[in-house]
C-alpha cells in the first residue's frame, strides 16, 4: 500500500528559498517497526509521524526519526509538523513527543515551539574566528557525533553563521537544525538569529528559566508516495 508522505520545507529565509526538507507521515499508515526503515528510505535528515489529532484538539503525538535513529526531540520536524496541521485545519497548542510536551504558536509570521535546552543532544561546538573559516568546513572532517561549526556575523546583532554535522546519525550535513539552535542559544545565553547551511534563517529566544522558543518560516514543497 502507498504511503502518502507531505513534504515541506523549515526554516526558509524570507524570500521562501533554502529550508531543510522534512517528511510528513500519518502515524496510521505506517507501522511502529517499520518507521525507522521508511525514514531511511526517505532520506531526509528527519521524517515525522502524527497521530492525526481530532478536530478541536490542543495537542498532537508524534515521534521523529533520522535516516538512523529515533530523536526525542528536533526543532525543525516540531516547527514544520505545527505549520502543516494548521494548514490542514488541524491547528495544535502543543506537540507530545518523546521529550516532553512542546508548545507551539504563529507569531509574527513564523512558527515557533518551545522546548527545553537539555533536550537537545550535546553538539560538540566549534567557535570559529570568521565566517570564512565556518563555511570552509568539510563533512568527512566528522565521523562520529553531534558537531556545530559556528562564528559570529554580527555579535552586537545576536546573528552568527554555523552548520552541523551528524554522522551518527545518518545526516552527513544538515541544512537546518532547531535542536542545535536551541543547544547553542542555551549556550550563549540569549537570543539570535541564525543562518545555516545553504541560507535556511533559524530565529530563537532565550529564557533563563531552561526554555528556548526556536521559530522560522515554513513552505510547502511537494506530496510523494513511498
Amino acid at each position: 500500500m502507498a504511503i502518502e508522505v507531505h513534504v515541506v520545507r523549515v526554516f526558509t529565509d524570507p524570500d521562501g528559498k533554502h529550508g531543510n526538507p522534512l517528511g510528513i507521515v500519518d502515524a496510521a499508515s505506517v507501522g511502529l517497526s517499520e518507521r525507522q526503515a521508511l525514514a531511511k528510505h526517505l532520506g531526509f535528515s528527519e521524517t515525522i509521524f502524527v497521530d492525526l489529532p481530532d478536530p478541536g484538539a490542543d495537542a498532537a503525538r508524534a515521534q521523529i526519526f533520522t535516516p538512523a535513529a529515533e530523536l526525542p526531540f528536533a526543532g525543525h520536524p516540531t516547527v514544520g509538523l505545527s505549520w502543516w496541521l494548521d494548514e490542514q485545519g488541524r491547528g495544535v497548542d502543543a506537540l507530545d513527543v518523546p521529550a516532553g510536551r512542546v508548545a507551539t504558536c504563529e507569531r509574527h509570521g513564523a512558527t515557533w515551539v518551545r522546548a527545553r535546552a537539555d533536550w537537545a543532544p550535546d553538539f560538540a561546538l566549534y567557535p570559529m574566528p570568521d565566517v570564512a573559516d565556518v563555511l570552509a568546513a568539510h563533512a568527512h572532517d566528522f565521523t562520529a557525533g553531534h558537531h556545530y561549526v559556528w562564528a559570529w556575523e554580527d555579535e552586537f546583532e545576536g546573528r552568527i553563521r554555523s552548520r552541523m554535522f551528524a554522522p551518527g546519525l545518518g545526516v552527513p550535513e544538515d541544512e537546518a537544525t532547531g535542536s542545535a539552535a536551541v543547544h547553542i542559544t542555551a549556550h550563549l545565553r540569549r537570543s539570535l538569529l541564525i543562518k545555516q547551511g545553504r541560507g535556511s534563517q533559524i530565529r530563537t529566544t532565550f529564557g533563563d528559566d531552561g526554555w528556548v522558543e526556536v521559530g522560522g518560516r515554513v513552505r510547502p514543497e511537494r506530496t510523494i508516495t513511498a
